[in-house]
């Protein structure tokens, strides 16, 4: 089947007319006809994990008819998925509704921690490219391996000093060894469209990639949500790791966005923190091959630190 009429005209017209003829969906989310959306400025890392979990799961994701650049940014035209989001209805849903509706989330999430990393200890996107969350910061980081992403979240900080100027629960995250595993990582009530009391879509997968197999359950604790029996219904879905979660709230508190370069003083003196970058083997595998990719688009603002917020 060919092209829509509306698909023909250019993205910024489509954009103007859809924020005239509907509400918008959120902040970078505009719906431009009665089946599709716009999403943007995105990522890599989002179109690859929507394209991942589609083609290796049967989790309900936004279907994706096009990616589009325009003046060296990214958007995702999707599939618009009727229903509201879950933090919407929360408080008007029912006993049963919530368990079916978590039951739907369960088994979701089981499909996610079946697939097979692409190796053991990495941290990454879905298709072994750098990584990105706002837990960590505003710049992309890795691939690397789980100690390095460690070292990452506590700014760096000598795992010597880790136990009496952090927490002994960070110590003991930071020294442990978990699975790797693909999670969503940003699993808030407000990325999960509901409809008729099941789960209709996740949506938002740009924090999504290859982490820690605790990642999903500490990220979904990130972003207060104030929802009566929230965290209950987390832990009936979601395998529990509460020691890591205590470490993280520490982390949360004490080092927020530590892969975001920033600058300081203490006594006088100026204190810059380069924060994070994509890894230098990743970097210098794509220089040698000169790719032109999507990511050719968004490293450019990342290494200079101009990147959208």
């Amino acid at each position: 089947m060919g092209q829509s009429i509306g698909t023909l005209f250019p993205l910024r017209l489509r954009l103007w007319f859809g924020s005239l003829l509907f509400r918008p969906l959120g902040p970078s989310t505009s719906r431009v006809s009665w089946h599709r959306v716009i999403k943007g400025p995105c990522d890599p890392p989002e179109i690859e994990a929507m394209r991942y979990v589609a083609s290796h799961t049967t989790i309900p994701v936004p279907k994706i008819y096009a990616i589009h650049k325009d003046n060296g940014y990214i958007y995702i035209e999707m599939a618009y998925i009727q229903g509201d989001t879950l933090d919407r209805v929360w408080r008007h849903l029912s006993t049963d509704q919530r368990h079916n509706i978590f039951a739907d989330i369960k088994q979701h999430l089981s499909c996610l921690r079946e697939l097979q990393p692409p190796t053991q200890d990495i941290v990454c996107s879905a298709l072994q490219n750098p990584a990105y969350d706002c837990r960590i910061g505003a710049r992309f980081y890795g691939p690397m391996n789980h100690d390095e992403f460690h070292s990452l979240a506590r700014g760096h900080l000598r795992m010597e000093d880790v136990a009496t100027s952090l927490s002994p629960e960070v110590h003991k995250v930071h020294t442990g060894r978990y699975q790797t595993y693909f999670t969503h990582a940003d699993l808030g009530p407000r990325n999960i469209i509901v409809r008729g009391g099941r789960v209709a879509a996740i949506i938002d997968w740009g924090f999504s990639g290859w982490y820690p197999e605790y990642w999903e359950f500490t990220k979904a604790h990130y972003n207060y949500f104030s929802g009566q029996d929230w965290e209950e219904y987390l832990r009936l879905a979601l395998p529990c790791y509460e020691t890591e979660l205590a470490a993280e709230q520490i982390l949360w508190r004490m080092l927020p966005e530590p892969g975001t370069r920033s600058s300081s003083y203490r006594d006088g003196v100026r204190i810059d923190s380069q924060g994070s970058s994509p890894s230098a083997a990743w970097l210098d595998a794509r220089a040698g091959r000169q790719l032109t990719d999507l990511w050719s688009l968004v490293l450019p603002r990342d290494l200079d630190d101009r990147r959208w917020t």
